[in-house]
């Protein structure tokens, strides 16, 4: 009774505290509280979300463990883990740093990508023709599907507003009008550039045979091959849209932010590809396809 008594008593004091500092605030300190209350809970969101998809989220678990294990060391007495700690926190940050690179670039490289860089996106998408854009869907879906079914294997990747040009100077320019002939060409078993992938910009080919960085979560994916772990790779390190073909199965298969979906029909492709490149929702026709996250059910997936 007592304990609770204790804890009735902080609550109590806590909230007349709080009271009393608002009522001696003025309505713009008010705001600008909020305000700053607000986008602290947003950044801390968006940190959880990005740590909780990757390996990084173990490293937020082994933080936290070090800090409780410092608060424990401090209260107790214990010199000797303090003496530890100390030295490590004065290298710690910087060796987060290197070892965890990938993932902090990452994230600093979608910062860009949302949500004004969308914004001015939809507006330049916008000035141009619709039929243009439509033409440019109905090549590349036709030419993803004639692939699947000569069981071709294919990866195409759509840019957004995170720039790939380290990874289109890997390959061979090309700059043409999409084109469901050309793109077959270029994937044919026999052509020159048929080893590596296609970047798609501003709705025109603009390089293939590019190289791109593997996925970091590789082990978990199966049977699944290199093409669907660069395809799983460059997802993750920017917003494009990622198109791959199956040179086993003929399946196609959709890469975005670091999610891998399959069984691609063409009316379901034709929609995901037009939302991609109109910006309408893509997550929405996404949804509609059974999502593969990295977990076991990939394992399942890739022996169909």
């Amino acid at each position: 009774m007592n304990i609770f008594t204790e804890i009735k008593k902080v609550i109590t004091e806590f909230v007349a505290s709080m009271k009393d500092n608002l009522l001696s605030m003025s309505p713009w300190q008010i705001v600008v509280n909020v305000m700053d209350i607000l986008i602290m809970s947003l950044l801390l969101f968006a940190v959880y979300k990005f740590i909780s998809k990757r390996r990084a989220g173990q490293l937020a678990v082994g933080v936290v463990l070090v800090i409780l294990l410092a608060v424990i060391s401090s209260v107790t007495g214990m010199r000797g883990i303090n003496f530890i700690l100390s030295n490590f926190y004065q290298v710690g940050i910087l060796a987060i740093i290197i070892v965890f690179q990938p993932e902090l670039r990452a994230a600093l490289e979608k910062v860009g990508g949302n949500p004004i860089m969308t914004g001015i996106k939809n507006i330049t998408m916008e000035s141009k023709n619709l039929a243009e854009v439509t033409e440019a869907t109905e090549e590349l879906v036709n030419a993803m599907c004639d692939l699947s079914k000569s069981k071709t294997g294919a990866i195409v990747v759509i840019e957004n507003t995170t720039k790939l040009g380290e990874y289109i100077q890997s390959g061979k320019l090309v700059d043409a009008k999409i084109g469901a002939e050309l793109l077959k060409n270029i994937f044919y078993n026999k052509a020159p550039l048929h080893d590596g992938a296609v970047i798609v910009r501003d709705l025109r080919i603009l390089a293939a045979s590019c190289f791109l960085p593997l996925t970091t979560h590789g082990n978990t994916l199966g049977r699944l091959g290199s093409r669907h772990r660069a395809a799983l790779g460059i997802s993750e390190n920017s917003d494009a849209l990622v198109l791959v073909v199956s040179e086993e199965t003929g399946t196609i298969s959709v890469a975005y932010q670091g999610e891998l979906t399959r069984q691609y029909s063409r009316d379901k492709l034709y929609e995901v590809v037009l939302s991609f490149f109109t910006q309408q929702n893509v997550k929405s026709h996404l949804k509609k396809s059974r999502k593969i996250r990295k977990t076991s059910s990939v394992q399942k997936e890739a022996t169909k």
